[in-house]
């Protein structure tokens, strides 16, 4: 199989979610499999999924439910790179996101709100707040 061949991936979400992706795909203008796509890519640099099965969320979540942040976010890209196909596109985007995540964490260490340890493998919240 080659590394570009397109694949399907079937995922099962309440009704109501699926509502609501199908709703925010039509206000960006992408069908359904763009915007789970599109989605699972950006958010794969600001989730962790924890061991236990529960999602914690790191980082911003600017752009995270679409809207105007993500289509300014979008636009933005544009201007700065220009033509961009599917796949270019949702990289920039990548590359944004763990731009803005980078930095959140770095900040977040300057005030001593998170840390990095090694013996825990990776970024835990300080007790002194």
């Amino acid at each position: 199989m080659a590394d570009d061949e397109r694949v399907a991936v079937k995922t099962y979400v309440p009704r109501y979610q699926k509502e609501l992706w199908e709703a925010q795909a039509e206000e960006l203008e992408m069908s359904q499999s763009e915007f789970v796509r599109t989605m699972v890519q950006a958010g794969r640099t600001s989730y962790e999924i924890p061991t236990d099965g529960t999602t914690e969320q790191g980082g911003s979540d600017a752009g995270a439910t679409g809207g105007d942040d993500f289509a300014d976010r979008i636009l933005e890209v544009l201007q700065r790179r220009g033509v961009l196909d599917w796949d270019d596109l949702v990289d920039a985007l990548v590359d944004d996101v763990e731009a803005d995540l980078d930095a959140e964490l770095q900040r977040l260490q300057d005030e001593n709100r998170i840390r990095y340890s090694g013996r825990d493998g990776g970024y835990v919240v300080t007790d002194d707040e």
